[in-house]
């Protein structure tokens, strides 16, 4: 343990070391974050300022929006800064900031997506005491213990990696500070680490992952002697949260789930995780969702139409 301070800061390698495609990466990386906040952006006024808010859904459809800016923003914006130098580095204690902000936002952002599941296994499956069982109260109860756990998680996962001694090298293959990754660097054994990581990351993915897929399957069992037309309006509240799952869960499983161990892979499938869903998360939500498009358009209307009031 005494060479743990011997390495103060780490070099980024990211995504690639060819000029011209680290140009066309930050031009598409720089045009995604901003579509991000635009998009999440306009989730969170439009469910704010209308009366989505007051149904459990969108009431947790807006906390999903809101940890996809955090979750996204713990990467982005220095993955597109680094794209634009020469050599990307990132000092210890950043490292282990990014770290930490990374499994905690990300963690809100499963947990909130299984709570949804279980929102829409209540109303489909259950609808007489849906109001009684989404509860105001319940539900800031829910969003609260999404938070207590996915601070559990990450503090566990920074417990682990930060009593790691580091001694050299310090060049970290990927574009953001992970786990695996760092416990290729370090200079000790870490098999036990690496198993512990994988009963951490690994595990928490997979049992959301797996109470996602049986609620769905519950759902579908219930609505199976439904009307054609009462089946086909509770399956598309269904649908928009079953694409953001499969988009986000299966890159998240691919990387967390196996031995800890890296591939080359690693890097694009974490694009998808930290990137590409929560760009795609608004335009799902927006897109498939009839309530949040009226929403949208009656809040965003009432404003231009205030707007050109004041104006004139």
């Amino acid at each position: 343990m005494e060479n743990a301070n011997n390495v103060t800061e780490f070099i980024l390698l990211g995504l690639s070391q060819n000029k011209k495609i680290r140009n066309l990466c930050f031009l598409l990386f720089l045009f995604c974050y901003m579509a991000i906040w635009v998009g999440n952006t306009l989730i969170i006024i439009s469910i704010m300022c209308s009366q989505l808010l007051d149904q459990p859904m969108y009431f947790f459809l807006n906390y999903l929006a809101l940890s996809d800016l955090c979750y996204t923003s713990t990467v982005t914006p220095k993955l597109v800064t680094d794209l634009m130098v020469e050599t990307s580095t990132i000092s210890y204690v950043s490292c282990m900031a990014q770290l930490f902000a990374m499994h905690f936002f990300g963690g809100i952002e499963i947990l909130i997506l299984t709570v949804m599941a279980y929102d829409r296994f209540v109303a489909i499956c259950k609808p007489l005491h849906y109001a009684i069982i989404m509860s105001r109260l319940r539900c800031n109860t829910l969003l609260s213990a999404c938070c207590a756990g996915a601070f559990l998680h990450s503090f566990v996962q920074c417990l682990l990696t930060i009593h790691l001694p580091f001694c050299g090298p310090n060049e970290l293959d990927h574009y953001f500070c992970d786990v695996y990754p760092l416990l290729k660097l370090a200079c000790t054994d870490t098999y036990t680490v690496g198993v512990l990581v994988v009963a951490n990351s690994g595990m928490m993915g997979l049992v959301t992952f797996v109470v996602l897929m049986l609620s769905y399957f519950l759902i579908l069992y219930t609505v199976r002697v439904y009307p054609a037309e009462s089946r086909s309006k509770a399956l598309s509240t269904c649908s928009s949260h079953i694409t953001v799952v499969v988009v986000f869960f299966v890159p998240v499983l691919f990387v967390y789930i196996r031995p800890a161990t890296t591939f080359p892979e690693d890097k694009v499938f974490a694009l998808f995780y930290t990137i590409i869903a929560p760009m795609f998360n608004p335009l799902i939500y927006t897109l498939r969702n009839g309530e949040m498009k009226n929403a949208m358009r009656k809040v965003w209307c009432s404003k231009l139409s205030l707007t050109g009031r004041q104006i004139i």
